[in-house]
């Protein structure tokens, strides 16, 4: 079996905490999404990769585990230690374990969604073997375990038994379609479940399915419940409903004043640009940022950051007048 080194995997120090650790695995989730490299199997891959590596540790507990097992691991190398010759019996989930959440078996994990299981062979929801038998099967029922749709959809699931069982997940989505709104489709047990993701939604909000989730003894069901990770955009930041994003303006009409346009995630605005406008000037856009949630016709504002962009082929004749206005000046 081969060791896994989540840390490397996810581009972040052992001694990472934890917001540097999701902030690495928001930015290489974006870039390897399958949403946006639709029919690439090599991103697809990567993606469950990073995603593993984040479940294993961003859960302390499965941390402090792995942690252990990387530094014995790295002594054994240092012994001289290579190939399959490694004694990974100590670190193996089992049942009746006492020190880390037992080991599910197949069985257990197909019953747990209605005897269904997943498609193909994806019953461990992408997770390597490194992970689940380090884990156990879909990390046991303390912590998180993997699912994916076979177009739709990859999320992280965990179970906690209630009367009937809440199923716990995070999706990613893009600002887009957080501007928008968005649908997900999601298959657990044999079922496909249809998920709307509202406009205006926040980072980290939780979108309840009510009675989606897993059957109880005495027929009641559990909720699904799905939190909303968006991934960070190349244009905007995001601060609550407001948005802030990059404006161009040139040389001429940053010193002459005149007119510019911005593209807002709600299409190009117009803006009349002051005369002696400086680079960094803040343009408020009312009205023109993220939808607020739950309110309908309300709109965070947008903040248009001015930058001035210099000419890259000024002719003779523009520089020789600038040079003359330049001398000009200095004699001021």
């Amino acid at each position: 079996m081969e060791f896994k080194d989540y840390y490397q995997i996810l581009g972040v120090a052992p001694d990472a905490d934890n917001k540097a650790i999701k902030k690495a695995y928001q930015a290489l989730a974006k870039k390897y999404h399958p949403d946006l490299n639709q029919g690439d199997k090599a991103s697809e891959e990567k993606f469950k990769e990073i995603n593993e590596a984040y479940q294993a540790i961003s859960d302390p507990d499965k941390r402090q585990k792995y942690d252990d097992l990387r530094a014995n691991y790295q002594q054994w190398q240092s012994r001289g230690g290579r190939g399959d010759s490694f004694d990974w019996s100590a670190w193996q989930e089992s049942p009746g374990s006492s020190r880390y959440t037992r080991t599910m078996t197949p069985e257990e994990f197909a019953e747990m969604f209605g005897g269904q299981g997943f498609e193909g062979n994806r019953s461990t929801g992408g997770f390597s073997d490194f992970f689940s038998t380090i884990f156990g099967m879909g990390a046991g029922m303390g912590g998180h375990h993997g699912f994916d749709d076979s177009d739709d959809y990859y999320a992280d699931i965990s179970h906690r038994q209630h009367v009937g069982r809440n199923i716990e997940g995070e999706i990613a989505i893009t600002l887009e379609e957080a501007y928008h709104g968005t649908k997900r489709l999601i298959e657990v047990g044999g079922r496909r479940i249809e998920a709307t993701v509202p406009r205006g939604i926040k980072n980290n909000n939780k979108i309840k399915l009510s009675g989606q989730g897993q059957a109880g003894p005495r027929g009641g069901k559990g909720d699904l419940l799905l939190t909303v990770s968006i991934l960070p955009h190349t244009q905007y930041t995001r601060d609550g409903d407001d948005l802030t994003g990059n404006l161009e303006i040139d040389f001429y009409t940053a010193v002459l004043g005149g007119e510019a346009r911005v593209r807002t995630l709600g299409g190009e605005v117009s803006i009349k640009i002051p005369p002696y406008t400086q680079s960094g000037r803040s343009f408020r856009l009312k009205g023109k940022g993220m939808p607020v949630l739950n309110k309908k016709d309300s709109f965070g504002d947008f903040y248009a950051k001015a930058t001035i962009v210099l000419p890259k082929d000024l002719s003779e004749k523009e520089t020789a007048a600038l040079q003359q206005l330049a001398q000009e000046r200095v004699k001021r």
